[in-house]
């Protein structure tokens, strides 16, 4: 478990409740590496995680929660994600305006990496998921905001843009990825997307990395490092 000796530090991570964030968390775990967990709701929390991570009750439109937070933390694993179409879930408050606050307290705490589940297709105002109220074009302006701020000073950020998300395990698929946000289609399992962002945590290519990631075939993985060999 290459983590294990390759990282020390200490990860929050917001939007841990959701599908792909259990995965992040439990990916950490699975390292040995520390994680925190920002959520709205601390019986879920718990009741997901128990002892095994430190829970810290917040909302994501609060500046103060935020703060609090992302302090003493050396890296962000942001898998927030809207689920409404306006109010406080909306992709405006929590897809764009949420991770904004989250990079910006992360970068005022000192915090070095900051990694990302964003989208497929982005980049592409005409795509049909652009109905849920601009849900990608709001995700493609928070990934604008993560690369300025956190490619200067010392920090770095990875942002992976999956296709359709699918439960499964990790290390069972093998992945294609490209950049430019060229593809269309594909899916990929929550567990490997989650396992890409854990692995950024000290893998020297994801450093200031934005890709996209589907599934190609069942093939079991040893590593998903080796996947930004192929970024170059």
């Amino acid at each position: 478990m290459t983590g294990i000796n390759q990282y020390k530090g200490k990860v929050l991570v917001a939007g841990a409740t959701g599908r792909t964030g259990q995965w992040v968390v439990k990916r950490l775990l699975h390292y040995g590496i520390q994680a925190r967990v920002f959520s709205r709701e601390r019986e879920k929390a718990y009741g997901l995680f128990g002892d095994a991570v430190e829970i810290v009750t917040g909302k994501i439109q609060n500046d103060g929660d935020v703060a609090n937070a992302v302090k003493g933390c050396d890296a962000v694993i942001s898998a927030l994600g809207s689920s409404a179409f306006s109010g406080e879930s909306s992709p405006e408050e929590v897809d764009l305006a949420g991770v904004k606050r989250l990079v910006d307290e992360a970068a005022r705490a000192g915090v070095k990496h900051f990694g990302l589940v964003s989208s497929m297709a982005v980049t592409k105002w005409y795509h049909p998921l652009n109905l849920f109220a601009g849900v990608l074009s709001k995700k493609w302006e928070a990934e604008e905001h993560l690369r300025r701020v956190f490619s200067q000073n010392g920090r770095s950020f990875t942002i992976v843009r999956p296709g359709g998300l699918k439960d499964g395990e990790p290390l069972q698929s093998r992945l294609h990825v490209e950049t430019g946000d060229r593809m269309w289609s594909g899916w990929v399992n929550r567990a490997d997307v989650a396992e890409l962002l854990v692995v950024s945590l000290w893998a020297k290519k994801a450093a200031n990395r934005t890709f996209e990631v589907v599934s190609e075939a069942e093939e079991p993985q040893e590593s998903l490092e080796p996947y930004y060999d192929k970024l170059d």
